[in-house]
């Protein structure tokens, strides 16, 4: 399938993959994947628990089927049919009679946020518990209940997935989203569904596209454990969370810090609300792509960034915090970032010596009447310029202020004049 999808396309797959129970491993991962192979071609990897990637180790699969907290009267005071976060992610099974008070340790809540779900795990922590508003906890009295939480931890594997847009060069641009939250819409549930909706869009582009659909952090890690001979074809990576919400877009910046990718989204965002970040070794994947043995140039778009908003895991998190137009705005950023990447190039100006008549060749009458005539000319007289074979057309739009897009334009104008040639 190809085509650019809409807002409300978009909006329509963060819908479909919601109620899904996904985790680092099992199942609900795989249905995940499943309904994003509906819409993109998958290779889907299974690595096997005990599998040693870097300094870490494939856990246990957990599954879970049913959990619920039951009152004398038979009523499910907290229901994972109801909602997925009511269970700690990666809960040994229970099955026992309790009090309130001893019940109580293995309840989470937000007393600050009393009507709203946390959403709590503990992958690597043998452990189990219910998630369930403070309001929830405030009308249960003291019992006795009835505590089941029907899941299996047993040996299995993890699961990722990768989409391929083949390009003319083998050079890749990387795009990761992490595929591993239950029922949280904007983290990360939107960043899935805009890199499905940049694999698209994309139609024979130069670099080759890689999309990596994975469990945070372990599946970042196992990925890069598992394809070392891959990553000097890394060119640009771009991690994508958060990308549904109202707020304003914001990049942070790789470890490097000046990396092409860096510099293309801070070109393109500047003309938007928006922030840009300094690298920080804590965040999303973009922190194991940047690890110092791989160092690679990985940014991060979000729109409000991880635990900047008052639903951040929590739920909170639902179908109505995430809008259509802010998906649409996030992948039209996202198009215009990776349009730097493609459109840049490096020419050598051929007539160097004083300024070309671009009259005679009919490039200044191809602008006529058009309403950016003036910034045309002016993209055209910044490219001849600075055009020495050593400046990219990403290193003109920062030094001349204008829009890449014009730069591009004017580039293809000249090229086809004779006045540039290509030299690299």
């Amino acid at each position: 399938m190809s085509g650019q999808m809409t807002g409300a396309e978009m909006h329509a797959l963060v819908a479909r993959l919601y109620p899904l129970c996904r985790s680092i491993t099992g199942d609900g991962l795989r249905a995940t994947l499943g309904v994003i192979g509906e819409h993109l071609p998958l290779t889907v990897h299974e690595v096997p628990t005990g599998t040693q990637v870097l300094d870490w180790t494939i856990p246990q699969e957990w599954n879970i089927r049913d959990a619920y907290i039951k009152d004398a009267s038979g009523r499910r005071v907290v229901d994972f049919r109801r909602s997925n976060l009511h269970v700690v992610g990666y809960s040994e099974p229970v099955s026992a009679t309790m009090t309130l008070d001893e019940l109580r340790p293995h309840l989470h809540t937000l007393p600050e946020q009393p009507d709203l779900v946390p959403y709590r795990t503990s992958y690597y922590a043998r452990t189990w518990g219910f998630c369930l508003s403070q309001r929830t906890l405030d009308a249960m009295g003291d019992g006795p209940y009835e505590v089941v939480i029907d899941s299996t931890l047993a040996d299995g594997s993890l699961t990722y997935a990768e989409h391929v847009v083949p390009g003319q060069t083998g050079d890749e641009v990387m795009i990761s989203c992490h595929v591993c939250h239950p029922s949280l819409a904007n983290d990360n549930l939107a960043g899935i569904a805009v890199a499905v909706a940049l694999a698209r869009s994309l139609e024979r582009p130069r670099h080759t596209y890689r999309f990596l659909f994975a469990p945070g952090t372990i599946g970042a890690i196992t990925w890069l454990a598992r394809n070392r001979e891959r990553v000097g074809r890394i060119k640009h990576g771009l991690t994508l969370a958060c990308a549904g919400d109202s707020g304003r877009l914001t990049y942070k910046r790789s470890r490097r810090g000046d990396a092409a990718i860096d510099r293309a989204a801070t070109l393109v965002l500047k003309g938007r609300p928006h922030r840009v970040l300094p690298f920080t070794p804590y965040g999303y994947d973009e922190r194991q792509f940047c690890s110092p043995g791989f160092d690679l140039p990985f940014g991060s778009l979000t729109r409000t960034p991880y635990a900047q908003y008052p639903e951040y895991h929590t739920s909170g998190d639902d179908l109505d915090f995430v809008t259509p137009a802010a998906l649409e705005d996030t992948l039209d950023a996202l198009q215009a970032i990776t349009g730097v990447l493609e459109g840049d190039r490096t020419y050598l100006n051929l007539s160097p010596y004083g300024e070309p008549q671009l009259g005679r060749r009919g490039l200044y009458d191809s602008l006529g009447g058009r309403s950016d005539t003036k910034q045309a000319q002016l993209a055209m007289l910044w490219v001849l310029n600075l055009s020495d074979g050593s400046k990219s057309l990403l290193d003109i739009a920062e030094r001349s202020d204008l829009p890449f897009a014009a730069l591009r334009a004017a580039a293809d104008a000249l090229l086809a004049a004779g006045l540039l040639k290509e030299t690299g």
